[in-house]
């Protein structure tokens, strides 16, 4: 049998995936107990960082939660929602590309 050399090269660019911004409205009905409690139990921030978004929604009148590819980020505005409704809350959960 013949030996052959073959070198193969295959090239592949990846792009990274698009990442989404999950943003929290403010509104005149949701208490700021609440937005901190869903800042850490779905956002998983720290009391401290919570405050901080927690104000800048209040303040601003929205407020960036973090910054996800595009199926995470539409979880955590889904579970925002339901969070939400599930309190009573008329909270709104938003996401836009960054």
């Amino acid at each position: 049998m013949p030996k052959t050399d073959v070198s193969l090269e295959t090239i592949y660019a990846l792009d990274d995936p698009k990442k989404y911004k999950v943003i929290l409205h403010n509104d005149h009905y949701t208490s700021m107990d609440f937005v901190i409690h869903v800042l850490t139990s779905i956002f998983h921030k720290n009391a401290m960082e919570a405050q901080e978004i927690m104000l800048q929604i209040h303040e601003k009148g929205k407020g960036t939660c973090g910054i996800y590819t595009y199926e995470i980020a539409q979880t955590k505005v889904a579970q925002v929602s339901r969070l939400a409704k599930q309190n009573g809350f008329p909270l709104l959960a938003t996401m836009e590309e960054e």
